[in-house]
């Protein structure tokens, strides 16, 4: 049940990170604060699709 997701970040929509997350268990939109380099500051970052 765990599938391959890609965090992009908020402001400048890069995608920086890959995950894996439960589908059964969250099966909304994962949101996380992460680093963005390109930002060079912590914000808040989606699952994209």
């Amino acid at each position: 049940m765990r599938i391959n997701i890609t965090l992009a970040c908020g402001d400048c929509k890069n995608r920086n990170y890959s995950t894996v997350k439960n589908k059964k268990n969250n099966p909304e939109r994962l949101e996380m604060k992460k680093y963005c380099r390109f930002c060079r500051k912590h914000t808040l970052h989606k699952e994209a699709k």
